[in-house]
């Protein structure tokens, strides 16, 4: 059988399996259901999905766009549950401002107001907690939000991990801006906005579980400045936060919403030493490591440079990079042209190499 026949075979028996109707075959809750992969899509689709199925939530954006009295509104909601709750760069608090911030910006969102949800163990101390919310505030005012409600619960002690923070953001969005990774269409060019998988991985070393040591810092930030420099450019169809499931699941949403392909190549995607060493010494790829400060946009081809030069020339998008191109074939599928001169299909995560890291 020829190499090509067997790589159509291949794509076919991949393009039959996303046909079926999801269906979550665990009989319980795995930590696989919290990765960002196959095993949260499928969660997502047939449990969620299927019992609130509306025409503002099958979107599944960052953030669910809404009209109320004829103003539009982005709203989106997150919980963090991270794991050491203070780690080099950041802490649980910023993280979830941030992290919030960020959904509304890559919806083309201006970010407005806050609510915060703790959840508190009994005998969590104090001046942790004072840290936390302190830094909540410093996240906020620089970048022009405000925490508008909120809510504390207590549980007993060993029912929590200390703290864990749920936070929904509002934002305003204009009336003729339109985007949506839908819109990806071939020709146009994959951008990331700087190094990946610097936050999974340094959360998953300041756990102190592995004998490795690296100079890194999470790169949890606010994106909302680098966003609004990009959206000044022409030819902006979407943009994603490269969160959980890392840069190689918001490529497969792409090419799954649009019904395109995306080929990325595999030197073009900036991962600095630290991350790569680390990655290969634990047989992960930093494609699928989660970022905090890192976003993908989709870019008409014609304007791939100009909205590389805004991003560029921005602090946070200073190492900001086009990774690859949309194609019209094998749709739903990204591929990945390797350092090697291969190419193999980058899927979804299937597993959960990374857990609790936001």
């Amino acid at each position: 059988m020829s190499r090509a026949r067997t790589e159509d075979d291949v794509l076919e028996r991949i393009e039959r399996a996303r046909r079926r109707k999801p269906r979550v075959r665990e009989e319980r809750i795995t930590a696989a259901h919290g990765a960002g992969g196959k095993a949260t899509q499928t969660l997502i689709e047939a449990v969620f999905v299927e019992a609130f199925r509306n025409a503002l939530l099958e979107p599944l954006g960052d953030a669910a766009d809404l009209v109320l009295d004829g103003t539009r509104l982005a709203m989106t909601t997150d919980s963090y549950v991270v794991s050491p709750l203070f780690f080099p760069g950041g802490n649980i608090g910023d993280l979830a401002v941030n992290g919030t911030v960020n959904d509304l910006a890559v919806a083309g969102a201006i970010p407005a107001y806050l609510s915060c949800g703790f959840i508190l163990e009994e005998g969590f101390p104090i001046e942790d907690l004072r840290r936390i919310v302190a830094s909540m505030r410093e996240c906020a005012e620089a970048v022009g939000v405000a925490l508008v409600t909120g809510d504390t619960k207590v549980v007993g002690r060993g029912s929590g991990d200390g703290c864990y923070v749920n936070t929904t953001g509002i934002g305003l969005l204009p009336t003729d801006r339109a985007l949506g990774i839908h819109t990806a269409r071939p020709g146009d060019a994959i951008v990331v906005s700087g190094p990946v998988g610097e936050h999974g991985v340094t959360v998953m070393l300041a756990r102190g579980e592995l004998e490795l040591e690296a100079d890194l810092v999470s790169d949890t930030a606010p994106l909302a400045d680098l966003c609004a420099r990009l959206l000044a450019v022409p030819g902006v169809r979407a943009m994603r936060d490269a969160t959980r499931g890392g840069v190689a699941t918001v490529l497969n949403e792409i090419a799954r919403a649009a019904d395109v392909s995306v080929v990325v190549n595999e030197d073009a995607v900036p991962v600095r030493d630290e991350v790569r060493g680390a990655c290969e010494l634990l047989g992960i790829d930093p494609l699928y490591v989660a970022c905090e400060g890192r976003f993908v946009a989709v870019v008409d081809g014609a304007y791939a440079d100009e909205a590389l030069a805004a991003l560029q020339g921005h602090p946070q998008g200073a190492e900001a990079a086009v990774i690859g191109r949309v194609g019209p074939d094998p749709a739903g599928t990204v591929l990945l042209n390797t350092a090697f001169g291969g190419t193999r299909i980058a899927d979804l995560l299937v597993g959960d190499p990374l857990p609790r890291i936001c």
